[in-house]
């Protein structure tokens, strides 16, 4: 500073210093006045010191301006001594942080060789070869350089791929990069390019271990972002809502399902209006539940609506360092199951109390937990001791004080062999014989989660009844042993499961055979041999192996070959099993035979009689029509006139005529029934005309027995569809029997009347009835009782009444009480049924005609001389 104020100084000192000898040359030299005084040399000296002193300022001067330019250089001198020093600074900084670093630059410079600074042989290191094996053209300062730029030699082809484009960008277009590599050392390589002044400058350098761990670290970023990735895609394929919050307590992330079921379109838009899927009091509760970060706390269950609809969830969160994380599942349908569950447990619970065997549970601790109402019955115990959920050994040595349990000369081991149930894992099953006499069935079945189930069966009754089963089965083996008839049984698979001695002895089988339980066509085989039979083998075959749906009996006849005849007889048992049985029928079935060749004749003997009838019948009604002809002709008096007792045998000959033409004409009807030759000509009827026709026929006979006729037939009767003349010959023969079953004055009433689909014609008599031992007969032909009235004939009207009716589809009923008179009604369909007029259903045509049971006949009506004809 001292040496700088001096220079600033020198100006003025030099001006100073220059004026001093002038102005002591001044000071010296004479006036003008007296300069003429002087001499030349005086001048001479003046002038020679105004040089020195010009010379003197001059050198002066000039010294004084050196010392100012002298300080500005050493000014200067030190200001480039301090760059020098700073460059020198910074070089050497620069040269520390370039070497602090495995790296090198390359600087390229135009089309020149590159300048590179750093490690030449930085390539070699990053390669697996060993540099004594190289080219020597590789070796030195050149030899490094071309290795170094040869970036396939000691880069992977793919990065130096990538990094020889992004040099030939930087060289030529000035474009900046910077890229992670990795050496075929597996080290990595951070390339960074860019143009600085004109040059391109590429940089490369081995990378730290800090940046190694950060290259890992984003290796490991990249991979959780992944994984996150996929947790995410995770947490959107669930059905539950899921949800994170921020340490402010608001929504940070969310998945589908939660976006759905606050009814938002996506995620982002659910976390961009914070909707909330439960309501701030449950939030606040579920914040003021205990947690550390990572502790997953109890679940909270409440309502919310999901989706539009009100679901019940349950809410779990967790605490975490970021927030927290939640997830609600939907136990609506939970609910719902455990509701059924308890209700399907409390009607279990009701249903074993139900039970009449005894439940007890007990847990693992060997404690009640469970008993139903009969296993408190069965032991008498008190419900309160019950109740206190009592140890499994405290309830054996109450019991035990009870006499309740089976005596044991070492109670101690007893119990506990029972109480060793508890470690087993099969169920046992043990017999208790209790001292009242009682047989339980104990049944200790462990629990899955430990525990035991007892189970007592009071198998007394059982017991008792497996005895007398055992008693009635060896009574029942003796018994059929004890039979004369031969019996077999064959069970459901067509085995002989029973048989009895007399089976064996009948068809000569051998009872070791038979104890083999041979199948039942052994068995046939067997017996076949007796009788060859082959129909009846197989019907008693498929009625023990048949598999029809509705098992039925069968029954068959045997002749075996000694004589014998037998009756079999299957009957299906339970559980598929046949019972075959074998009746010696031999006596019965001789005296059968023998009755059936006696029946064969009399039906042959009766076939001829109606044959000759018959023909009687055909051969007598042309000479009695004659007779009825010319007896007229007599009484008309038209060949002359007749005295009084000439009318009357006249009179009695047409009678007695008209009533044998009455007896032929039922004998020909009956003939043409049995033949099947008889027609009804069905027409449609008024059922009181008709009525009132055939009473017009018997009003002779009403007025000479002096019988009341009381008709009762209601206008509104209506009409039937029927033959109009078989009907009246009906009421004709009825009228014509209550008339001569009638003591004089007595009433014979006639009825119609209409019951639902039927006309119900009806005749009642008070004569003397009919005895119950004659009332079966009645409709049999030729059957004729008197009963000690007047009335005679042949036994035919009420057999053609039966027949005549039950051909138009009708049933005639009969009550007689006898002495109070006989009520016979016969029921005509209104409507034809389908099939009547013909007697292919009926089930008898006069027994008594034929002389054979159950004798048929087709008949289809036709016409024919009436009764009513005769007598009109």
């Amino acid at each position: 500073m001292g040496l700088e104020r001096a220079a600033r100084a020198l100006p003025r000192f030099g001006i100073l210093a220059a004026a001093a000898p002038v102005a002591a040359l001044a000071g010296g030299l004479p006036s003008i006045e007296a300069r003429p005084m002087l001499g030349p040399m005086q001048t001479h000296n003046v002038a020679g010191l105004a040089v020195i002193l010009g010379l003197v300022l001059f050198a002066t001067i000039l010294s004084l301006v050196y010392l100012r330019e002298r300080v500005g250089w050493l000014r200067k001198e030190r200001a480039l001594q301090d760059e020098l020093a700073r460059l020198d600074g910074a070089h050497d900084q620069a040269e520390m942080l370039l070497h602090a670093e495995r790296q090198v630059i390359v600087a390229w410079a135009g089309r020149g060789e590159p300048m590179i600074v750093g490690d030449a042989g930085f390539a070699q290191d990053l390669r697996n070869q060993d540099p004594r094996g190289q080219d020597a053209a590789l070796r030195g300062h050149e030899g490094g350089v071309r290795r170094l730029l040869a970036f396939g030699t000691w880069l992977t082809a793919q990065d130096a791929q990538l990094l020889d484009s992004a040099v030939a960008a930087l060289r030529e277009r000035g474009t900046g990069f910077r890229m992670n590599l990795r050496s075929l050392a597996g080290r990595f390589i951070e390339a960074q390019g860019q143009a600085v002044s004109g040059r391109a400058l590429l940089r490369l350098r081995e990378t730290t271990e800090e940046r190694r761990e950060l290259i890992e670290l984003r290796h490991t970023l990249e991979e959780a972002k992944r994984g996150l990735s996929a947790l995410a895609g995770l947490l959107d394929a669930l059905p539950q809502p899921v949800w994170h919050r921020g340490t402010d307590g608001s929504l940070a992330f969310v998945n589908a399902a939660y976006a759905a079921a606050v009814e938002a379109p996506n995620r982002e838009a659910a976390l961009s209006q914070g909707l909330e899927l439960i309501d701030r009091p449950a939030r606040e509760q579920i914040a003021r539940q205990p947690g550390r970060p990572g502790l997953i706390g109890q679940p909270l269950r409440l309502s919310a609506v999901v989706a539009g609809a009100r679901r019940t969830l349950d809410v779990t969160e967790s605490a975490l360092d970021s927030g927290r994380v939640g997830i609600a599942v939907d136990v609506s349908e939970l609910e719902s199951v455990r509701a059924d569950l308890q209700r399907q447990m409390d009607a279990n619970v009701r249903t074993l109390d139900q039970l009449p065997t005894a439940v007890a549970m007990f847990d693992a601790r060997q404690r009640l937990i469970f008993h139903n109402a009969a296993y408190q019955r069965l032991w008498d115990l008190d419900p309160a001791f019950l109740e206190g959920r009592p140890l499994d050994g405290e309830i054996l040595d109450r019991l035990r004080g009870a006499r309740k349990l089976p005596e044991q000369a070492d109670f101690r081991s007893w119990k506990a062999d029972v109480l060793a149930a508890y470690r087993a894992v099969e169920p046992t099953d043990t017999p208790w014989y209790l001292p009242d006499g009682r047989t339980l069935r104990v049944v200790a079945d462990p629990n899955p989660q430990g525990g035991l189930t007892y189970l007592y069966h009071d198998v007394s009754e059982s017991m008792k009844l497996a005895s007398r089963y055992d008693a009635l089965m060896k009574e029942q083996a003796e018994t059929l042993e004890a039979l004369k008839e031969p019996v077999a049984v064959f069970g459901a698979d067509g085995r002989l499961t029973v048989a009895n001695r007399a089976f064996a002895a009948t068809w000569r089988l051998d009872p070791a055979t038979l104890a083999g339980k041979p199948h039942v066509d052994a068995v046939i085989a067997a017996c076949r041999a007796l009788t060859p039979d082959q129909g009846a083998w197989a019907g008693i075959r498929q009625s023990i192996t048949g598999l029809s749906e509705t098992r039925s009996s069968h029954a068959c006849r045997l002749d075996i070959s000694d004589g014998t005849v037998l009756d079999c007889s299957s009957q299906p048992l339970p559980l598929g099993a046949t019972l075959l049985t074998f009746i010696d029928v031999t006596a019965s079935a001789n005296v059968e035979r023998a009755l059936t060749e006696k029946n064969d004749a009399l039906e042959r003997a009766s076939q001829l009689r109606d044959t000759f009838v018959h023909h009687v019948s055909y051969e007598l009604r042309s000479p009695l029509t004659n007779i009825i002809g010319f007896t007229q002709l007599l009484g008309d008096e038209t060949v002359g006139a007749l005295n009084e007792r000439q009318r009357e045998y006249s009179e009695h000959i047409m009678r007695s005529s008209a009533a044998l033409l009455v007896i032929i004409n039922d004998i020909l009807d009956l003939a043409s029934i049995d033949a099947g030759s008889l027609e009804l000509q069905r027409e449609t009827i008024d059922v009181r005309a008709t009525v009132e026709a055939a009473v017009r026929g018997i009003e002779d006979r009403l007025a000479e027995s002096d019988i009341r006729l009381d008709l009762d037939v209601p206008e509104g009767v209506g009409s039937v569809f029927a033959d109009g003349k078989r009907v009246r010959q009906i009421l004709f023969n009825l009228l014509s029997n209550a008339v001569g079953f009638s003591e004089p004055g007595q009433q014979v009433r006639v009825e119609a009347r209409r019951e639902g689909a039927e006309l119900k014609l009806t005749v009642t008599d008070r004569g003397r009835g009919i005895p119950p031992e004659v009332i079966d007969r009645v409709f049999d032909r030729f059957e004729s009782n008197t009963l000690g009235t007047k009335h005679r004939g042949v036994g035919l009207g009420l057999s053609i009444v039966r027949s005549f009716v039950e051909l138009h589809g009708g049933r005639v009923e009969i009550r007689s009480v006898p002495g109070s008179g006989t009520r016979v009604a016969c029921l005509f369909p209104v409507e034809p049924a389908p099939g009547s007029g013909r007697l292919a259903d009926l089930d008898h045509v006069d027994d008594g005609a034929r002389g054979a049971p159950g004798a048929g006949a087709k008949l289809v009506a036709r016409s024919a001389a009436a009764n009513l004809d005769a007598a009109e």
